[in-house]
């Protein structure tokens, strides 16, 4: 009892104003200070990954990197009347002006040479944005102002602009558009799960608002973060999901100890002990979990990738804040609502009315003894199925095809997106790029121009190129990049087959026979191909890290090597079966109507690491909450198998309850239109239900259960108790007197 959390929960009790006002004041300073400071977004040289990425780094060391481009694409509007002369004419005027506005703009660069289609019916203006591509959707409202310009002085021509700013811009703001739907769907559930747990408005606003206010707060210490690892734009994503999800069950998990002994004593104890004993118990387990998340996530930094550093930052710093909410503010507001129940619970007895019902899930109930009576009556066989049947979820892992999700999966719902589809089917000359990008002394300028303009040519009669090229020599003649043209969309096995053409044959067999030369291919579908080779090449340091961190984090909680094994296998079994799932759904098209998407064969490359690193971190929850209870009982004397029964019945209720919460954060993200969150949303739900239903109710219990005693070796603090019963059982009656 006189523990860091019991410290904590001590002083908020005793000074619970304080506490409030000071929690708000922290929420009001870290939105003010991150506000301040603004976010930091990352730069394109962060997302630098692998050949492609070094590539991009030499061609930028030439002032020859990529330029965001806008396209205009300029055709005769159905029904205008105008003829195919008339209507060219009036394209090519119409284009002549589009490119003197564009040219006066500070935010352009260039503006290319009006291109006809083959069929001659639309016109393409191209214009070059100004700076770095990741800065390049803040420009793009200029350029989109002179379109419409051009377009209201010619009602009879349709002028349409895409591009990747203004692709950039249309996913934003349907991300921010999501997220108001997600928080829509997400709310208005959590308060319902809340009421029917608590039976009270005020007891249920608590945890909901505990964790608004962590999010907001977290929010706010994101952006002065984001100043140490760069912000990629998910992170208020993550900052919701998660905040959400941990936010309300860590507040749940200490609510429901902290009424549970507020029943057990019937109400000898004051609201302050009340709360010092939910903090030496549940207050315990929640700083061990939100550890847990926190140390599984920081694993994610070991990728090198800016994404996960993001979503690895994002995650850390809710979980950090929700944890400090649940030691300072919560006793706190645990303390003022405990006296107003005694109050009422005074003015209740002296008016002879009956006391309020319990909080769902104490003490148990049938229905949690009719879900643990297999585990309890034939723990073999209910150990054997459930193990199997997550094997057999697992089963389609085997075919899990992983790329990376490029611009050619964004939902068509996007207005950019629709002119894109246009743009690739009118000009299918320019849908891909390749870069080879050389780097060398100026001596070899000569041999390197040389050896690109043969490449060139080798493309040229190559299918798989359009024959079409362009070379470019830094001011110093070290650098030079030769643009090749693919007709082919980026996700396509053409275009992959063509980079691979590249790389495998063409580089190597011209430009790289010259000596002290470097070389590289970049471009969008270089980008594709690289990431997910870099993941792979991280994923076993990642994994085995995160194995690790777990094994130490429950041998820290429980000491005992036996649950810290048990909790890794769990663990990667329920993440096997929930990428299984994943795999069946989204892979295939049969779920497509029912879950609004468009399938593309594979699953998005970031989202099996992320889930198992989220998976691992968010099971601690329920792990460290469920055994914390049951290495409880065994240390108060209860034997083994009598306390597993006793924890889970006594836990089952509000880990039910919190899994609930969770799996409908998590399930409101399937609504997104971003098809990796809709992954990311989807297999984190199906992971949390089969966590909290399979692992927790039938497997780990049936494992207990046969285990015995033996699950706590070799801690001697639980085994003494044991060892004492045995003991005490074997003496002679007259002894025990």
């Amino acid at each position: 009892m006189n523990s860091f959390t019991v410290r904590m929960a001590r002083w908020s009790a005793l000074h619970p104003w304080r506490a409030i006002i000071g929690w708000l004041v922290f929420v009001v300073l870290c939105l003010g200070i991150g506000g301040a400071v603004g976010l930091n977004s990352a730069k394109t040289a962060d997302y630098r990954v692998g050949e492609a990425g070094r590539a991009e780094a030499m061609a930028s060391e030439g002032q020859l990197e990529r330029r965001s481009t806008e396209q205009v694409l300029i055709s005769a509007r159905s029904g205008a009347g105008l003829d195919r002369g008339a209507a060219e004419t009036s394209a090519k005027a119409a284009a002549a002006d589009l490119t003197a506005r564009m040219e006066r703009l500070p935010e352009v660069e260039s503006v290319a040479d009006p291109l006809l289609s083959e069929d001659g019916r639309i016109l393409m203006v191209e214009v070059a944005v100004k700076g770095e591509e990741r800065d390049a959707k803040a420009k793009v409202d200029a350029l989109v102002a002179q379109t419409e310009a051009v377009q209201k002085a010619n009602p009879g021509l349709l002028l349409e602009e895409t591009g990747s700013p203004s692709i950039s811009k249309g996913v934003d703001k349907q991300r921010g558009d999501d997220l108001a739907l997600s928080e829509a769907i997400t709310l208005p559930v959590t308060l319902i799960t809340l009421l029917i747990v608590f039976g009270s408005v005020t007891m249920a606003g608590v945890p909901l608002l505990l964790a608004l206010s962590s999010i907001a707060a977290a929010v706010g210490l994101s952006m002065v973060v984001s100043h140490l690892s760069p912000d990629t734009g998910v992170g208020t994503n993550i900052i919701l999901m998660i905040g959400l999800a941990v936010g309300v069950d860590y507040t749940l998990f200490h609510l429901k100890r902290e009424r549970e002994e507020r029943a057990r004593t019937g109400g000898r104890l004051s609201s302050e002990a009340l709360v010092e004993l939910a903090a030496a118990t549940s207050g315990r387990a929640v700083v061990v979990s939100g550890l847990a998340v926190v140390v599984s996530t920081a694993t994610l930094f070991l990728a090198s990738d800016v994404i996960f550093s993001s979503l690895a930052t994002g995650t850390i710093v809710v979980v950090l804040v929700a944890v400090l909410s649940s030691l300072t503010v919560l006793p706190a507001l645990l303390v003022k609502l405990g006296k107003r129940a005694e109050r009422r619970a005074l003015r209740r007895a002296e008016r002879g009315r009956p006391a309020p019902r319990r909080m769902r899930g104490e003490g148990g109930g049938r229905v949690w003894s009719a879900l643990l009576r297999p585990a309890t009556r034939h723990p073999v066989a209910t150990l054997c199925v459930s193990v199997l049947a997550m094997l057999a979820l697992a089963a389609p892992l085997g075919g899990l095809k992983i790329t990376e999700m490029s611009r050619d999966t964004h939902s068509r719902e996007i207005p950019a997106m629709q002119v894109y589809d246009r743009l690739n089917e009118a000009f299918p000359e320019q849908r891909v790029t390749h870069d080879v990008v050389v780097r060398a002394d100026a001596a070899r300028s000569g041999e390197v121009t040389a050896a690109l303009e043969e490449l060139a040519r080798l493309a040229e009669a190559d299918p798989l190129f359009t024959g079409e090229s362009r070379l470019r020599t830094s001011d110093d003649r070290r650098i030079s990049v030769l643009e090749l043209n693919v007709p082919h969309l980026g996700n396509s096995d053409e275009a992959y087959d063509s980079l691979d053409h590249l790389r495998d044959e063409y580089v190597p067999g011209t430009v790289g026979r010259i000596p002290g030369a470097d070389s590289g291919v970049s471009g969008d579908v270089a980008r594709y191909a690289d990431y997910p080779a870099h993941q792979n090449s991280k994923l076993p340091l990642v994994l085995g890290a995160l194995l690790l961190v777990t094994f130490a984090m429950t041998l820290y909680a429980f000491r005992s090597v036996v649950l810290g094994l048990i909790g890794v296998v769990l663990n990667l079994l329920s993440a096997a079966a929930a990428l299984g799932l994943l795999v069946l759904v989204f892979q295939g098209s049969w779920a497509e109507g029912l879950l609004n998407f468009e399938s593309t064969g594979s699953i998005g490359s970031r989202v099996p690491l992320f889930l198992f690193v989220i998976l691992f971190g968010l099971s601690m929850d329920y792990q460290v909450f469920v055994v914390s209870r049951i290495r409880e009982a065994v240390l108060g004397g209860v034997p083994t198998r009598q306390a597993v029964l006793d924890g889970i019945r006594s836990s089952a209720g509000v880990v039910t309850s919190a899994a609930v919460v969770m799996m409908t954060v998590f399930v409101s993200f399937v609504f997104l239109h971003i098809i990796e969150m809709k992954q990311i949303g989807f297999v984190l739900a199906a992971a949390v239900l089969l966590d909290a239903v399979v692992i927790r109710v039938l497997i780990l219990p049936a494992a207990m259960l046969l285990l015995g005693e033996a699950s706590w070796w070799p801690s001697r603090r639980v085994r003494r108790p044991v060892l004492e019963r045995r003991e005490t059982a074997r003496m002679p009656v007259a002894d025990v007197r």
